[in-house]
Formats: C-alpha cells, structure tokens, sequence
C-alpha cells in the first residue's frame, strides 16, 4: 500500500481509459491509501478496490449496447441514460460479479465524490460497505439532465463533477504529499461554457446553488488544471492522461474505440510506470 492519493476524475465513457491505468496497476499490485473518484472515476475504482483485473473493460464492452445499460429508451422510462437497476444491481449481483469480500479487506479508503444539490458543494463521502453504499457511487455518476436527482440520507445528490471534477485539493488536505492523477482528457483540453444553460435553469429552479455551481463549474475545472501543472513542477503529483486529443464521447457506443481508449490507458501507465515509481518513492 503506498502512502498518496489517488485521485481519478470522470468522463463517462472517456472513464475507460482509466480502466486500462487502473488494470496496469493491479497487475504491478500497485495499490493506494486513500483513492478519490469522480462519476466514471468511481466505478473504475470501485473494480480497482476489490482487485478484479478486466472487470471494468469487460462490462463495458458486455453491455454498452443493452438497452438496460445505455439508452434513450432507459432516460424516457426512467429518467435515468445510464440504468439504475443494470448498473448497480444486476451487473454487480447477477451478472459480471462483484467481490464483495474482497473489497471490505481493502485497507485504504475509498471516497465518492458527489455534489450537494441544496448548497451547491462538494462532499466526499466514504465507501465503507460497497453494498449499502453504491448508491453513492451512482450519486456521483449522475449527471445533470440525464439522471435523477439521488437522496442518500435526506439529501439530494448529483454527479460530482460538477463541483470537484479533480478533487486533488481534497486530497492534499487530507495529507498527501504525494499525488497519482488519472486524467481522461489531453493536455490542451480546456472545459468551455456549459450548454443548455437556460434548460438547466428551468430544470433545476428549484436548486440555485446547483445552477450556480454548473455555470461556473469551467472556470473551478480549468483553475484545478492550472493547480495541477503548478503541483507536478514541484514533484508533488503526478499526472497520467491520453497524450492525445480524445475524440469519443461521454455515451459512447463504438467498442472498437472504446477498446483503443482502454489499450491506450493500460499502454501509458506501462510506459510510465518506471518514472511513477521513482516519484512515489522519493
């Protein structure tokens, strides 16, 4: 177990090539104390956790194409693109199974990071029994518009990359002098302006602090990449991201670049594990 942060931010489907990173690592048997993951970044970590190598990847590329899993279909019945039921009940319990066991013998932690649909916040809420607590997970891959709002404990929650889509700084204040950053976009990407802004508006009236939050989510988005540029020059983090442009999208349906992605993210983290080893060991 090293001691740093492993912070890994969503995307949706951009999420699989943090799932060849993350496969890599488990072959190198390369784990973290305390592991952050943001919408997609949560449920690659979650198969990371419990140590099932191709898990991810083969979910993925199983069901990409199931109504159940992916679909209008899904959002028109359910309110929800990506299917509650398939994702987090019959893929983990029925399907492609989670090992539960192996999870609650982690010793790191865990934390899903999800947004606070009244106060429009961050908050980082710690997996501790995968079971009662993948509702989290879920929250924080709920995305605005595409999704219900999620209640855990009398709160509403929504995707938590709307207001910590990096939650590096989370991770240096829990004492982390050391940071592993799985990125899904290239070096050049700069978020923009959200879309549909008014749509949100009318949607989510009723929340103004989430409003706010999403309109300003680019500036907090690239002001964290900034922050993170300034960090890996001081050797405090180090960052693993597609070397080039990523040109597929958070739905993505097309398994043979679902599967590049994925090789391209295993490919780096070989390439640069050597230097990965040498920051985490100085």
């Amino acid at each position: 177990m090293i001691e740093a942060g492993l912070v890994v931010e969503g995307g949706g489907m951009r999420g699989v090539y943090t799932a060849g990173v993350l496969d890599y690592f488990m072959e190198k048997n390369l784990y973290f104390d305390d592991c952050y993951g943001v919408s997609a970044g949560a449920c690659h970590i979650s198969s990371y956790v419990s140590k099932q190598i191709g898990r991810s990847i083969k979910v993925t590329l199983d069901y990409i194409n199931d109504k159940r899993y992916c679909s209008v279909n899904s959002l028109i019945k359910t309110g929800d693109m990506f299917g509650v039921e398939m994702l987090y009940d019959l893929i983990p319990n029925k399907l492609e199974l989670y090992d539960y066991d192996t999870f609650n013998k982690f010793k790191g932690n865990f934390y899903s990071v999800v947004t606070n649909c009244k106060t429009g916040k961050a908050e980082y809420i710690k997996i501790k029994d995968m079971k009662k607590d993948i509702i989290a997970v879920r929250a924080s891959s709920s995305l605005p518009l595409l999704s219900r709002i999620v209640e855990i404990n009398g709160k509403e929650y929504l995707d938590g990359g709307i207001t910590d889509s990096i939650p590096i700084k989370k991770s240096i204040k829990d004492g982390h002098k050391k940071n592993v950053v799985i990125l899904t976009r290239d070096k050049t990407y700069r978020k923009s302006k959200p879309k549909f802004l008014s749509l949100l508006k009318f949607k989510y009236k009723k929340y103004p602090n989430l409003v706010k939050a999403i309109e300003n989510r680019y500036k907090i988005y690239n002001e964290t990449l900034d922050f993170l540029e300034e960090e890996k020059a001081k050797n405090k983090v180090f960052i693993i991201q597609p070397k080039l442009p990523v040109k597929i999208s958070r739905i993505e349906k097309d398994k043979d670049k679902l599967k590049e992605l994925y090789d391209q993210g295993y490919e780096d983290a070989k390439e640069l594990y050597e230097d990965l080893m040498k920051f985490l060991e100085e």
